[in-house]
């Protein structure tokens, strides 16, 4: 946990995304990600100059059978306040409207609800789960099926909420993640959503690990493209070595 925590803390400095007494609540889905960054978030409290709050926040989606006391009983464990949060977004896109391409309206609703909870308990800054290897993937999905050269920004203020994200997970790649969450047993919650899988984020993603093999050193040289070129909110605040995930 260590090495994940130290590049947090770099990704952190990198973009300015604490400031003095912030109260920052992590969108904790219950995959392996954002209890990751749970983790390394909790730990850093503890020694990072800049102070800051920490609340854990669950988007109850309405799925049949879904289980988050394990995360409550995880969150005590680190000091963190955890609030779960009902919705009906489940039973809107596949029992109302039967959505076969759900993902796009999906996060939209769960953005929704997210800012207006956050509003309600006087949040204003909200703790994403990206990583290193999702921002590799956005890049590749708006450059194959969008033909642009975007992604989501580290830091993204919200302007009709007055709500700031942040993605302190950038600079860890998915294996460190899948092999801390497996050492550290992580109490990760099944995603059952019909949809996942099956999507093309999942293509780009097996695109991705068949290019690696051909090109080992390819995700690296992407992302370092991202911060070089730079994109929009991704130049990093001073030019030093990044931490490799």
């Amino acid at each position: 946990m260590q090495h994940i925590s130290g590049c947090v803390r770099r990704c952190l400095e990198d973009y300015d995304m604490v400031a003095p007494g912030d109260t920052i609540a992590v969108a904790l889905s219950g995959g392996k990600d954002s209890l990751t960054l749970l983790c390394a978030l909790a730990e850093l409290r503890r020694y990072f100059p800049i102070p800051y709050t920490l609340n854990a926040i669950t988007l109850d989606m309405g799925i049949p059978g879904m289980d988050f006391s394990p995360l409550s009983e995880f969150c005590k464990t680190l000091d963190v306040p955890h609030f779960i949060i009902p919705t009906h977004i489940y039973h809107l896109l596949f029992e109302e409207r039967h959505e076969k391409n759900p993902c796009s309206l999906c996060a939209k609703l769960r953005r929704g609800a997210l800012s207006r909870v956050l509003g309600e308990r006087g949040i204003q800054k909200i703790a994403l789960g990206h990583h290193y290897d999702d921002a590799v993937e956005t890049f590749l999905l708006s450059l194959l099926f969008e033909g642009r050269l975007s992604c989501f920004q580290p830091v993204t203020y919200l302007s009709r909420s007055g709500i700031t994200q942040i993605r302190p997970l950038l600079y860890v790649g998915e294996p460190t993640i899948q092999a801390a969450a497996k050492r550290l047993a992580l109490p990760v919650v099944r995603n059952p959503c019909p949809a996942n899988g099956y999507t093309k984020r999942q293509e780009v993603k097996e695109l991705l690990s068949n290019w690696e093999e051909r090109y080992p050193g390819l995700r690296a040289r992407i992302f370092g493209s991202i911060q070089r070129l730079p994109l929009t909110g991704w130049a990093p605040k001073e030019k030093r070595r990044r931490p490799l995930p």
